[in-house]
């Protein structure tokens, strides 16, 4: 099957390499890019799941770290966002362990309660090994020390080209261009070829589109409606700035903090730090958050503050004929949590294991990767509202709109949930399960009125002491972690530069 994806950057790579060496004998993949078409490239902070994709391609870790300037990353740290002065790590790990079939969280809540819990972020290994700036790779025996995941922090302008690399040598073609006309089957409405600016003519079975905001093929030439989310995803813009590092000190983890219109980034890379401040554009000026990110950014920058801007939504439907759109030409909602890349990634999963493999697209697998799709979408749009409208602050126009919007139904139900029974909603498919949840709920201070009445039949004096055990070995464990920049300087093969 004559496979042609149209874009390069991160999801256009992505795609092409993935479809290459995932389905080997079964496809040929060429990429229409062009040097003179920009690529958006500011997406730095992935989440635990690239580390399988990575893997699964058969891409050795420590060349793709070096590549792409790499670090290592164990969470987020969300600061300002439940109220100014109050901070919380959302941890790739979970909050201690099950007891009796009860969620850990209830047994904290209870201890909460009698005054003899500390910050639930005491009870995670990944929290506790951020908060000290250590890193080391996690076990792999079930013990302790395998109670948590990591992804990486990275130079996406530099993850392209180094999957385009990747890509050319497991056999995708690649064709410089523009691409100036469509051609489609009159009967079908199927794309047939592409037409290139020199007057080539790419011809194609299946085609991806990869082509960033402007959807040139799903969204232009198939008119698949966007469904816009801006009602309740305000920020709709970001200023984007790197600088040098302050000092040798490397976080792992990204850190987000809440702004009067939105919130700004920091994301710490081998060789720079990077900074930015995603807002609305109804509640700020772009020259008001260049203003605004210069004078909270740390470091001496090193470029002045670039806009991007951008809708949050999707398209009602990511695979329309045979064109299937991946990245930005399907979706995007903002980079809050990192998960751009993420849903890069799980629409070229869903294309693999929904793949026509005979050489015909069904309409059952079209309705399926779209299911599959939309599915994500909306529970990580509900997963970012959240952050948003869990808050107690009120100190600007724009927090409190935030905290004062109708919220989709979805998340609505979700949050009454928790808050009636400390439960949250279970789903075996898809991104952020329970301890995500219980990160945000908590760490934005919406503790639920009440939680699983078990937890009140042990003595809690008991219950206590084996929280103090747990706490006491997460502890002790982490304190024996190299700090995470001396783990990278050991690893010389992960490093850009000479330490």
């Amino acid at each position: 099957m004559r496979v042609v994806v149209l874009g390069g950057g991160t999801a256009g790579w992505m795609t092409a390499a993935s479809l290459a060496r995932l389905l080997p004998g079964q496809v040929t993949v060429e990429l229409v890019e062009s040097e003179d078409i920009g690529i958006v490239g500011v997406g730095e902070a992935t989440l635990p799941h690239i580390r399988g994709f990575v893997e699964r391609l058969g891409i050795d870790e420590a060349s793709f770290m070096k590549a792409t300037h790499a670090t290592y990353k164990l969470g987020i740290d969300f600061r300002d966002f439940g109220a100014i002065g109050e901070s919380y790590i959302h941890p790739f790990g979970g909050f201690g362990e099950a007891v009796q079939s009860v969620g850990f969280h209830h047994w904290w809540l209870e201890q909460r309660r009698l005054g003899l819990a500390s910050d639930i972020g005491d009870y995670s290994f990944a929290v506790r090994a951020a908060r000290e700036n250590r890193f080391r790779p996690p076990a792999q025996d079930g013990s302790l020390g395998s109670t948590y995941g990591y992804a990486y922090q990275f130079d996406a302008t530099l993850f392209g080209p180094f999957m385009r690399q990747f890509g050319l040598t497991i056999g995708v073609t690649r064709h410089e261009g523009i691409v100036t006309g469509v051609e489609r089957n009159g009967e079908s409405g199927d794309v047939t070829a592409l037409l290139l600016k020199d007057g080539r003519r790419i011809e194609g079975d299946l085609f991806v589109d990869c082509s960033g905001f402007r959807s040139l093929l799903l969204g232009q030439e198939m008119a698949e409606e966007w469904e816009d989310w801006t009602h309740w995803l305000s920020c709709d813009r970001a200023a984007a700035m790197p600088c040098a590092h302050e000092s040798d000190d490397l976080p792992p983890y990204t850190t987000a903090t809440a702004m009067p219109a939105g919130w700004r980034w920091e994301i710490p890379l081998q060789h720079r730090m990077g900074n930015g401040y995603v807002f609305s554009s109804a509640h700020l000026s772009e020259d008001q958050a260049c203003d605004a990110i210069r004078g909270a950014a740390r470091g001496k920058p090193l470029a002045d503050p670039r806009i991007l801007r951008f809708r949050p939504g999707r398209r009602r439907r990511s695979w329309s004929g045979n064109v299937v759109a991946v990245g930005l030409a399907s979706g995007f909602l903002e980079p809050l949590e990192s998960t751009s890349i993420y849903l890069a990634q799980m629409a070229i999963t869903n294309l693999i294991e929904l793949f026509p493999a005979d050489g015909r697209i069904e309409q059952r697998d079209r309705d399926e990767f779209n299911r599959l799709v939309d599915m994500e979408y909306d529970r990580i749009r509900d997963f970012l509202i959240l952050h948003y409208h869990v808050t107690r602050r009120d100190d600007s126009d724009f927090w409190n709109h935030v905290r004062t919007m109708q919220v989709p139904d979805s998340l609505a139900d979700k949050i009454e949930l928790w808050r009636n029974t400390g439960r949250v909603e279970k789903y075996g498919e898809g991104l952020f399960f329970e301890p995500s949840w219980i990160a945000v709920y908590v760490g934005q201070g919406l503790l639920p009125e009440r939680y699983d009445p078990r937890v009140a039949q042990v003595d809690p004096v008991r219950v206590g002491g084996a929280l103090d055990r747990l706490k006491q070995a997460i502890d002790g464990e982490v304190a024996a972690m190299p700090g995470h920049a001396d783990y990278l300087r050991s690893e010389a093969a992960r490093l850009a530069r000479a330490a």
